[in-house]
């Protein structure tokens, strides 16, 4: 019955029939919890008349109400199955290059067409499933102020190789739908991105408004919903592939995991955390650090952890986001950290809290978006040192402590290496 309501089109099963499907089924299951809690094996024969009395309440009456048969083709390929199923379907989901296997031979006609994030998909992408055939309308559902699709080479970067079909439709002067309500972010976290990015176009919906959204997830806690708090005392590595990674702010972002973990386990409150990083040795860098201590495999746990790229995070959410942005010099150099569209995605993950952990002089003279997010925090309140923080302080210091420890090392090997063979260390 399950397969039968879910894959079969309402040309051939009635929603009426689903229900009654769903019913039957739930009554079956009924009936098998009955039996298996009140019944032994050595009452087996008392068995019969209780299910008597159970079916005399007419359990499967909506079973009955049902058809005997349902006309499907008698066939067990594979293939016809498939090709059935798609011909006769109302709706069919599929991913945009999936699309250009829908022949009218497979699927038949398609008369309306839905993209789903069209800011990230390639202009090629986009016209393979344009070419549907029978194709009458199509909807382009996305955000061209988030991640563009990604593309590796430089030169097909400056040939907009990358540019989706809903961004140029933008340029062209289409017309397009705001979806101005957002259900996503508490005011506080989702007032500064409304201004930068939307120009205040966006509001809240309801939910996130009310007291206690997020009242459990502020209390005891100092660094409030949305907060910048200051690592000054990190340092910016280039490691394997040239991908930077800050030990300190690594150190950081752990003992702020683990105070949130230690905070849903004494209130038994159910909290998702996900961390957010632009650059993939740090990425690297908090996963080998936090390791599986935190990361929930079922899904269903008090406390789950997701250390994730900006890319990787797009489209997602969590209860806590912590971003760290890694870059520490006295230069402002900040790299692609200045990124609009990746900023926007960043800083738009978060539910109920959302901590932007960095170097308050680097991200100050790098005159891109976390200056201003920097000057946002200081004139409400909630821009924070981590020096501040007896326990941030610790774990800095020791963390600063196994950078320099690395550095002799280095100059050990350096050295070796310089000396020769004879006098290595």
């Amino acid at each position: 019955m399950v397969d039968l309501y879910t894959h079969l089109p309402t040309s051939f099963i009635s929603s009426d029939h689903v229900k009654k499907m769903v019913q039957g089924c739930d009554a079956l299951h009924r009936v098998k919890q009955f039996l298996e809690e009140n019944f032994s094996k050595d009452e087996f024969s008392s068995m019969f008349d209780s299910f008597n009395k159970i079916n005399s309440l007419d359990f499967f009456h909506t079973l009955r109400l049902l058809p005997s048969r349902f006309g499907v083709p008698a066939t067990l390929e594979d293939e016809e199955i498939r090709k059935f199923c798609l011909t006769n379907a109302h709706i069919i989901f599929c991913t945009a290059s999936g699309a250009a296997e829908m022949t009218a031979e497979r699927t038949g006609p398609v008369e309306l067409l839905v993209v789903d994030e069209a800011a990230q998909l390639k202009e090629c992408e986009s016209a393979a499933a344009l070419q549907l055939q029978g194709l009458h309308h199509a909807v382009l559902i996305g955000d061209e102020l988030q991640l563009p699709a990604m593309v590796q080479s430089q030169v097909c970067e400056e040939a907009k190789f990358g540019r989706s079909l809903f961004e140029r439709l933008v340029l062209l002067g289409h017309n397009k739908h705001l979806l101005d309500v957002q259900y996503r972010m508490h005011p506080s976290i989702s007032l500064f991105p409304n201004i930068e990015f939307y120009d205040g176009k966006i509001s809240d919906a309801p939910i996130v408004k009310e007291s206690n959204y997020q009242k459990r997830f502020l209390e005891g806690n100092m660094f409030g919903s949305f907060s910048f708090i200051n690592v000054g005392l990190g340092k910016e590595e280039f490691g394997d592939g040239h991908s930077p990674k800050n030990i300190v702010e690594v150190a950081v972002v752990s003992e702020l995991i683990s105070q949130l973990y230690k905070v849903s386990c004494e209130t038994k409150t159910k909290m998702s955390v996900g961390v957010i990083s632009p650059y993939k040795g740090q990425i690297r860098a908090i996963q080998e650090r936090t390791g599986d201590e935190y990361t929930s495999l079922l899904g269903d746990e008090l406390f789950t952890l997701n250390v994730r790229s900006v890319d990787g995070f797009q489209g997602g959410e969590e209860d806590v986001i912590i971003i760290s942005t890694v870059r520490s010099n006295g230069t402002g150099k900040v790299g692609f950290l200045s990124n609009r569209q990746r900023a926007n995605v960043a800083l738009t993950r978060a539910r109920h809290c959302l901590w932007v952990i960095g170097n308050e002089t680097t991200l100050g003279l790098s005159d891109s978006i976390w200056t201003k997010l920097i000057r946002d925090s200081k004139r409400r309140g909630f821009f924070y040192d981590a020096v501040n923080d007896k326990n941030l302080r610790e774990v800095m210091n020791d963390a600063l402590l196994e950078v320099d420890m690395s550095d002799v090392f280095s100059s050990f090997q350096s050295l070796s290496i310089r000396k020769g063979r004879r006098n290595a260390w």
